[in-house]
């Protein structure tokens, strides 16, 4: 305060002599003539004084302005509020499930809630903590509404760290979102269901256009001292992408490993109809190889998007098949704004390991085929509303006949 007080009176004495300074420059010659030359001299000696505590004024005024901003730089990275975010969203959904190989259709109500937590450690570090509605289910974080009113499980959805230190490349550890490119984007669950979270490590590279993925999942890490076996998949991934002149154009091909023939189901012993031996144990192996392409551009002013994904198991000796084309046009990203999907998949029944793939596909896991249709709206920020239709069918390896299976999905997102 006191600092601030003795500046403004300095500042005043400044100003005060420059209009001094005015008032005889616009002196008549006659009357400047008349100035004593003792009076002319020192006012001289005040101009100069005036000119050196000026420069002084302006480097202490620089000095000052670094020294605030590197309190506030140092307050800003010392505080936890700046290092830390938190994302979350809610869905509500309406479902119909038609199958006909059951007495009659279903109908429900379910949630999907997720809240995450991302802090910055430091420069190299980022730590992640997110927690989501339902059950143990490795695949879907929806709970059913009912039963009374029940309360509802919370349950970990990841935890992983991020590291940084090298350029153009993360890897990541523990219970990750997965670092696999699909072909198509979240809404394209072939080989892995949206809400998949591997297990174990993960590794991005990017270098201009090109990109290489790769992971390792734990599907069992625990041997219980010896009378189970420890059961892992990996997977490698390279990709480019290509500037065309009206968008671009990204292709590769991946490889995944899971050597699970002669191992049970590993979740409520369901085989989500891969084939199983006579002892209720995988028929094959996973060596899953992956051919993909993806191209964005622009139709009218809205984004346009085509893509096609094939995958053959190299170890099944039949059903080793998959494959999906699709396109979607228009993005959601604000009120008003829509968009319109679709896709034909046809996905045989020992072609991937089922138990990731897509929960709603044919009612969940391999051996199916048909349409996806979706659309949706955006009513505000970060909201929007939508529906999905299935028209699939199921079962030809499985249960050695087609059955129509038909599942509707209209909901509303909001997100933060």
């Amino acid at each position: 305060m006191s600092y601030t007080c003795s500046r403004k009176m300095r500042i005043g004495r400044l100003v005060s002599t420059a209009v001094l300074i005015v008032q005889i420059a616009v002196l008549p010659a006659k009357a400047l003539a008349q100035v004593d030359q003792n009076e002319i001299a020192q006012l001289r000696a005040q101009i100069t004084a005036l000119s050196d505590r000026l420069e002084q004024l302006e480097t202490d005024n620089a000095e000052m302005n670094i020294a605030i901003e590197e309190t506030q730089e140092s307050s800003g990275s010392s505080s936890w509020f700046n290092k830390v975010r938190i994302t979350g969203d809610l869905r509500s959904r309406y479902e119909r499930l038609d199958d006909d190989g059951k007495d009659s259709a279903r109908n429900r109500n379910r949630i999907r809630s997720r809240v995450g937590i991302i802090a910055d450690v430091n420069e190299d570090f980022v730590m992640a903590l997110g927690f989501a509605g339902g059950g143990d289910n490795p695949i879907s974080t929806n709970q059913t509404l009912g039963g009374g009113g029940t309360t509802k499980d919370i349950r970990l959805d990841y935890a992983y760290f991020e590291y940084h230190g090298f350029d153009n490349m993360m890897i990541t550890g523990g219970k990750y979102r997965n670092v696999f490119f699909k072909p198509g984007g979240s809404g394209q669950n072939m080989i892995f269901d949206g809400d998949y979270r591997p297990e174990g490590l993960g590794l991005q590279y990017e270098n201009s256009n090109t990109f290489f993925n790769a992971g390792t999942f734990f599907i069992e890490s625990d041997d219980k001292a010896g009378t189970q076996d420890e059961e892992m998949m990996w997977g490698v991934q390279l990709g480019h992408e290509t500037a065309l002149e009206n968008g671009a154009l990204t292709f590769g091909a991946s490889y995944f490993d899971a050597a699970l023939k002669g191992s049970q189901p590993f979740y409520n012993n369901l085989s989500y109809r891969n084939t199983l031996d006579a002892n209720g144990a995988y028929m094959y192996d996973f060596e899953v190889v992956e051919l993909f392409v993806e191209g964005n551009f622009t139709l009218g002013n809205q984004p346009l998007r085509l893509y096609a994904d094939l995958v053959q198991n190299q170890d099944a000796d039949k059903y080793d098949t998959g494959w999906v084309l699709g396109g979607k046009i228009g993005d959601v990203g604000g009120p008003g704004e829509w968009e319109f999907g679709y896709a034909y998949q046809d996905l045989e029944a020992d072609a991937v390991f089922a138990a990731l793939t897509d929960s709603d596909f044919s009612d969940g896991g391999a051996d199916g085929k048909g349409h996806i249709l979706n659309a949706a709206y955006g009513i505000g920020n970060r909201t929007e509303i939508g529906l999905t239709y299935w028209l699939n069918e199921y079962g030809e390896a499985s249960q050695g006949q087609e059955i129509d299976y038909d599942r509707l999905h209209m909901y509303m997102t909001v997100a933060f």
